[in-house]
């Protein structure tokens, strides 16, 4: 397929993304949306900031010859500094994909969506989410304030209520979590169960 029917196609499927469609780029997982889709150019918008990006035609020409001159998959560390947006726009092509694990960017057969997109935007949500009442949860917060507290890659160098503190949270987040699992277990082996057909 040449670049420049990959490139209508490329800006039909922009276009038809909601206004409200947040993009992460690949490796830094950096959100932004895309403000406007001209003929030689895309322009995006980090969340980050209000500073307006061009994405220029010529630059996604030159990423779709690497992944074609790649023959499998183009390793996205080798992209030039600033250059991941293209690839998670190029991601919205159908027939281009983004391999979050590998961090590869390739062509495929098969259409194939694209993992770096969310239809709603990614901004922290202003209201109260409410705390689930199970105890491993207030557990787990207690825990993470202490680690975030103590350095504990040097245990050695902990005062002895510190480390006693630490091994009672660790204690209780263990306990807890493993009363949670086995009713976790116990629903989805009665599901797995009632799944079965009968013979």
């Amino acid at each position: 397929m040449s670049f420049r029917v990959t490139w209508d196609n490329l800006l039909d499927n922009v276009e038809e993304l909601p206004a409200d469609a947040t993009l992460l780029t690949p490796l830094s997982q950096k959100p932004f949306q895309i403000t406007d889709v001209q003929q030689h150019r895309v322009l995006i918008e980090y969340q980050a900031d209000s500073e307006t990006v061009p994405l220029q035609r010529e630059q996604f020409e030159t990423l779709f010859e690497r992944v074609d001159d790649a023959t499998g998959s183009f390793d996205l560390d080798r992209l030039p500094p600033g250059a991941e947006p293209y690839a998670t726009v190029m991601s919205l092509h159908p027939r281009f994909t983004i391999d979050d694990r590998d961090g590869t960017l390739s062509e495929s057969e098969r259409p194939t969506p694209s993992p770096l997109v969310d239809a709603h935007t990614v901004e922290h949500d202003d209201g109260l989410r409410e705390e689930p009442d199970i105890p491993v949860y207030a557990d787990a917060l207690l825990l993470i304030d202490a680690l975030e507290q103590h350095d504990v890659t040097s245990l050695t160098e902990l005062d002895v209520p510190t480390l006693v503190n630490l091994y009672t949270l660790l204690s209780d987040v263990q306990r807890n979590a493993n009363d949670l699992r086995q009713e976790v277990r116990g629903v989805l082996l009665d599901r797995l169960h009632h799944d079965q057909p009968v013979s």
